[in-house]
């Protein structure tokens, strides 16, 4: 079984820097609205939480990294 490492801290309210073995990234927004995320690998995610078990995401990764 591989070990991973994986932390999230919260840095402001709504914002929180998450660290893994490979890269990190930074989370804003959540609550009531859309999350953003902005990964050292170049992926951008956009994603929102709908009524029930729905949700939606969507990933761009920039290209040349």
């Amino acid at each position: 079984m591989p070990l991973t490492f994986r932390k999230s801290f919260r840095i402001l309210p709504g914002v929180r820097l998450n660290i893994n073995r490979h890269s990190w990234s930074i989370t804003t927004g959540g609550g009531n609205g859309p999350r953003h995320t902005h990964s050292s690998t170049g992926r951008r995610t956009t994603s929102v939480d709908l009524p029930g078990p729905f949700g939606w995401r969507r990933t761009r990764t920039t290209r040349g990294r």
